[in-house]
């Protein structure tokens, strides 16, 4: 009867206490040896903190390591799942599907040295093999060796074994893991929150994507054509169309996972006919992606305000627009369109508001997404208002009148008008201030950074927004009462980097 060790993991990292264990207990006995299962979890997971190394790297140094070490391996991928109780059994099936035959606790032991894991296998009748959770003090796992990398700790090389250092080596994972795992913005999956529902946001994509290219695709210039922030793709789809960049590279990069992930099956379904079509999977906070002056034409759709919000603010804005320059060859351009502030923003006016405000906050600790939806919907406007200041990661102060309406400064006001209407994303969106920069501002930033501001950069009102969103609910005046005409919401600029630089 041929035995086995079924050795579920991530796997990102192998060390040398590992070698020494399985050999051990993969050893030759009476009834022969044992061929070790490397079941490896989250294999469709790459690039985020949970998951930094790509299941090919990781199944790449366990050949490696079952070569030096003498064993005999089988490497299955096991695909993420949402939390279960049922996690093992997800797991034997993968193994099942992938190997042809089922592992059984007759011809099976489990090595996990994770507890709540091992009671998973342990209730269905296997043997435990308990590996780093056999010793006292426990030694160091192979997240902790990964994390003493992360910090730059130099005895990970001794703890980790040769053929995860070769590996690590020759492909330079060293510098990426260090890069993933310390990243202040990405979360543990590969996005920039946890509260974000992705597939309402590629929808938005997908809806606006023609108004997007129809507004910049006349100041696109041919060659590396790289949209930062591309979601789900649709821009460069339609990038893709235009026969003057037949003969360009198409680029996108995407932070998201998510939406990296639909990037590349999409890709693989034929949505591009050029054949120079690629995706990168990273966070652009976290260094150069690209070479210096490489790019002919950059791209940012809804981007900025979102570096601006998650990262240090105009710090991090500048290091953007910086590395953006960096990577502008002579004479090409970065289009950058998204929402702004109003011109003027720190303006005090009164805003008047549907309905009243409300009483006591809700406490909403505990509520799933679309709980939170149904309540800020059940909220009048004026009450809303009561809720994002609460909710929202910036200052939103106000002062409330005896006539029902609020003194507030204009791009505040303006603030909690753009944002009321995405009660699907409530907390997300809270945390970004779409309000942060004025066109004056990003001007100056511009310029002080060394890019040219073309002409046809401009602010602007979208009316479909004022007509449908704002005007039904709310109303502008200044301190007299006089009435104010809705200001400029977005921002569209387009920087050259000059010809002699």
């Amino acid at each position: 009867m041929e035995r086995f060790v079924l050795f579920p993991g991530r796997h990102h990292l192998l060390t040398r206490f590992q070698a020494g264990y399985l050999r051990e207990l993969a050893a030759p006995t009476d009834e022969g040896g044992r061929t070790v299962v490397w079941a490896v979890t989250s294999a469709n997971h790459q690039n985020t903190k949970r998951n930094p190394v790509g299941y090919d790297r990781r199944q790449a140094a366990i050949e490696r390591f079952s070569v030096q070490e003498g064993l005999r391996s089988l490497v299955v991928p096991v695909f993420d799942t949402a939390h279960t109780d049922r996690f093992a059994e997800v797991t034997l099936k993968s193994v099942e599907s992938v190997l042809g035959r089922t592992l059984t606790p007759h011809d099976t032991v489990v090595a996990c040295s994770t507890p709540e894991v091992a009671a998973m296998y342990a209730g269905l009748g296997f043997a435990i093999a308990g590996v780093e959770a056999e010793l006292d003090p426990v030694p160091d796992r192979p997240w902790d060796v990964l994390l003493r990398l992360a910090a730059g700790d130099p005895v990970w090389r001794d703890l980790a074994h040769p053929a995860t250092l070769d590996v690590f080596d020759r492909y330079r994972l060293g510098e990426q893991v260090a890069q993933v795992v310390n990243d202040p913005v990405v979360g543990e999956e590969g996005g920039l929150t946890t509260t974000r529902d992705y597939r309402t946001y590629a929808e938005a994509f997908e809806a606006s994507a023609e108004r997007k290219w129809d507004l910049v695709r006349r100041h696109v210039r041919p060659g590396r054509i790289v949209d930062v922030g591309c979601g789900a793709g649709a821009v460069l789809a339609l990038a893709d169309r235009e026969p003057a960049l037949r003969e360009s590279d198409l680029i996108g990069v995407e932070v998201a996972r998510h939406l990296f992930e639909e990037c590349v099956h999409r890709k693989a379904q034929g949505w591009f006919t050029n054949p120079n079509v690629y995706f990168y999977c990273r966070n652009v906070l976290g260094g150069a992606v690209f070479a210096p002056r490489s790019v002919d034409t950059t791209l940012t759709f809804a981007l900025t305000h979102e570096i601006w919000s998650y990262g240090q603010r105009m710090d991090s804005l500048r290091r953007f627009a910086q590395a953006i320059y960096d990577h502008t060859v002579p004479g090409g351009v970065w289009i950058n369109s998204d929402v702004s502030g109003p011109d003027n923003r720190d303006l005090r006016v009164r805003l008047a508001l549907q309905g009243a405000a409300g009483g006591p906050l809700a406490d909403l600790d505990g509520l799933t997404r679309e709980e939170i939806a149904a309540h800020v919907e059940g909220l009048p406007t004026r009450a809303r208002l009561d809720r994002f200041a609460a909710d929202f990661h910036f200052p939103l102060p106000f002062d409330a009148r005896p006539d029902g309406t609020v003194d507030i400064a204009l791009g505040d006001a303006m603030e909690f008008l753009t944002h009321k209407d995405y009660p699907d994303n409530w907390l997300s969106e809270a945390h970004e201030q779409f309000c942060g920069l004025e066109f004056a501002d990003w001007k100056a930033l511009l310029t002080d950074v060394g890019f040219e501001v073309d002409a046809a950069s401009h602010s602007w009102r979208n009316d479909w927004i004022v007509e449908h969103r704002l005007a039904p609910v709310a109303a502008l005046s200044d301190q007299d009462g006089t009435p104010l005409p809705w200001p400029d919401t977005h921002v569209l600029l387009v920087a050259r980097r000059p010809l002699n630089t």
